[in-house]
């Protein structure tokens, strides 16, 4: 029996190894470089547990996830080897023993959180206590557009290279992209040891729903697994307090999860949860758990996830064990908006955000596959599977119907319109409501004009939700959210391949009266935009968001689209000195274009009828600098003159001589065109 073989049995419990694990621990105990990309509850932690055992010297783990830290610490810590983690949540005295454990050479694993690599010191303090290896766990957090990016995550290279060791990481949420990022940053680009085995976990039955009275369906769903350990993720810290309770006062031991509690109170939790059976914990997305308990056996999405990644990652906390465990997830039109405010919203450039919105197109996908759901999930990475028999859709498969000619009609209106528009005002055209937006822009004239009535919204907007699903459509981050056609829609459109969507989704659950939204969902776009251009402003300057310009102000934006400074001046709330401060900046947002520079003269008569006066006075002024022969010697006026007449518009040519930069030569060579201009004003 090799060595790796006896430590497994002899400290670990185990007889065998789990696929994939023999071979990565004989890879990262040998001292390559290593990249393993394994599913959630594979194994991946014994794949550095164990070579830091087989290898000379302390073995650095940074997690970015303090309860999953102590997790392992403390398992390790009960199979006799001897761990230990340095993070914000240890007590003094953790602290201390850590330390003493260094410093008389005991400690064979040492975990760290990222944020501590880049701190003064901690590479003289890793290489005084001689660290022989570096581990990363959730080594994805390296992606700087990823769902999970923690920026001290990017320091992990640099320790690599100062202390001349070998690096393996782990994760199991990786795409291609996401792979190459890794290697970048973390390895330089050469290509370490690579392992990628199969994302499937086959022991977790998936399932979605739409929401429809959603509370209620969250407590039935744990009402039918009373007893049962559960994890519900939701989209807000404040919904994690009320759902968890809600299930409370059903009769469940369940409490809340999120960043913005102190540190004792989450400690408290995480210790309940790996010591409580039955208990339900109601959880942030944003805010990772971490946790490392074997036998949890559901997992709800009180909202959707970000991504499939996201999702993946989280529903992967479920059985752990191998046991089977279950999952829900429940989306509404609502989820969709947020997300995809969360990304226009975002600090990403164009062409990563229209990447996000394909992934979230992927999960949206999955969210209305037509069939199995492992086949769909697992075509996302890259693999082929067949129908599993244990999810929601292999257990009573949806009914659907040939939309070929409906989402061929969405795809006409598109392109008729310039691919311009979202969906709310495609809608419009499609069922021939002449809106004023549509009769402005002449759409009612087009041929797609009305051609969708026996339709009603509700179904358009569902053909096209499950339109972006399959990703035949994708939503433009530098025009606002209007909707740009995708490779796949080609050959529907050509009449070369058909499709079939749900109807079931396109249903919908039982109408109620909805929250009314800031903004039309045609607005909604172009508000997310204006509010990141605030959020950067308003970080740049140190100050709050509102201080840049209030939510009503943005609105007025969103619905309007002024033009040019002076309609941006017409804005409530943009006052002279916002608009010289934030008015341009701003109006390229909304145009697309770099705003043309306005003297500051005209500028403060912008958005003034004087504004227009001033213009025609400069152009004036301009054809008649040289006389009207143009052969005089040049003559012109200030700006700061135009600017005079403008406002006080004098009805006569001595009127006009008193006004200051005036005198009786330019009287006389622009005199009678400017009263001109200025009666015709009147």
């Amino acid at each position: 029996m090799s060595g790796a073989a006896t430590l497994l049995r002899d400290v670990f419990g185990f007889d065998a190894f789990r696929p994939g694990q023999e071979e990565i621990v004989q890879t990262v105990a040998s001292g390559c470089n290593t990249l393993a990309i394994m599913p959630t509850g594979g194994g991946k932690s014994l794949c550095f547990q164990l070579p830091a055992l087989l290898r000379e010297g302390v073995t650095v783990v940074v997690s970015p996830l303090i309860a999953l830290m102590r997790d392992q610490v403390r398992a390790l810590r009960a199979v006799g080897v001897a761990a230990g983690a340095l993070t914000s949540g240890n007590t003094e005295e953790e602290t201390a023993e850590v330390w003493r454990a260094l410093d008389e050479g005991r400690l064979k694993l040492l975990y760290l959180a990222p944020e501590r690599l880049v701190s003064s010191g901690t590479t003289a303090m890793l290489r005084r206590i001689g660290v022989g290896l570096i581990a990363v766990d959730e080594a994805h957090c390296v992606s700087q557009w990823g769902h999970d990016f923690r920026p001290d995550y990017l320091a992990i290279g640099d320790l690599r290279r100062a202390l001349g060791v070998p690096l393996a990481a782990f994760t199991a949420t990786a795409d291609a992209e996401t792979r190459a990022e890794i290697i970048e940053k973390l390895f330089d680009g050469t290509a370490p040891q690579t392992f990628l085995y199969g994302f499937d976990r086959p022991n977790i039955h998936l399932a979605f729903a739409t929401k429809d009275s959603p509370r209620r369906q969250l407590l039935d769903f744990a009402g039918a697994r009373r007893g049962q350990s559960g994890i519900v993720y939701c989209g807000t810290r404040a919904r994690t307090e009320t759902l968890a309770k809600a299930l409370y006062e059903a009769g469940h031991a369940a409490c809340a999860y999120h960043g913005g509690m102190e540190a004792p109170a989450r400690r408290a939790v995480e210790d309940r949860f790996n010591t409580e059976d039955g208990l339900i914990v109601v959880a942030t997305v944003a805010f990772g758990m971490g946790v490392d308990k074997p036998d949890i056996r559901w997992v709800a999405h009180a909202d959707l996830p970000k991504s499939i990644e996201s999702y993946y990652q989280e529903i992967g906390r479920a059985g752990r064990d191998g046991a089977p465990a279950e999952t829900l997830t429940l989306y509404g039109p609502d989820d969709i908006r947020l997300r995809r405010s969360q990304i226009d919203e975002g600090p990403a450039p164009p062409e990563r955000r229209r990447a996000d919105h394909g992934r979230l197109n992927a999960l949206l996908g999955l969210a209305e596959a037509l069939e199995c759901r492992r086949i769909s999930l697992l075509r996302y990475f890259d693999e082929e599977a067949g129908p599993c028999g244990n999810c929601d859709l292999c257990d009573a498969p949806p009914e659907s119907f040939d939309a070929t000619e409906p989402v061929r009609m969405a795809l006409s209106a598109m392109l008729r319109t310039g691919e311009s528009f979202g969906a709310g005002h495609l809608i419009d055209i499609l069922t021939g409501t002449a809106t004023e937006k549509v009769r402005t822009r002449g759409h009612d004239a087009l041929p797609t004009f009305g051609v969708g009535r026996a339709h009603d919204k509700r179904l358009w907007q569902g053909v096209f939700r499950q339109m972006m699903g399959h990703d035949l459509v994708r939503p433009d981050p530098e025009r606002h959210g209007a909707l740009v056609m995708c490779e796949g829609a080609r050959p529907i459109l050509r009449g070369e391949a058909a499709i079939r969507l749900r109807r079931d989704t396109l249903r919908g659950a039982a109408a109620r009266p909805a929250p009314r939204a800031l903004v039309s969902d045609e607005d909604a776009p172009l508000l997310s935009a204006l509010k990141a251009k605030r959020r950067a402003l308003a970080e740049a300057a140190g100050v709050p968001a509102y201080i840049v310009f209030t939510d009503r102000t943005l609105i007025e934006m969103a619905e309007t689209r002024p033009a040019t400074l002076d309609a941006m001046a017409r804005i409530g709330g943009v006052g002279a000195t916002k608009l010289e401060r934030y008015g341009a900046a701003f109006l390229e947002v909304i145009t697309g274009a770099v705003a043309e520079a306005m003297h500051p003269t005209r500028r403060k008569l912008a958005g003034r009828p004087e504004g227009a006066l001033y213009d025609r006075l400069a152009e004036v002024s301009r054809d008649l600098a040289r006389g009207p022969c143009g052969t005089l010697r040049p003559l012109s006026c200030t700006r700061s003159t135009l600017r005079q007449i403008a406002e006080r518009r004098p009805a006569t040519l001595d009127a006009l001589e008193r006004l200051p930069g005036m005198d009786r030569q330019k009287a006389e060579r622009f005199g009678a065109a400017f009263l001109d201009v200025l009666h015709a004003a009147d």
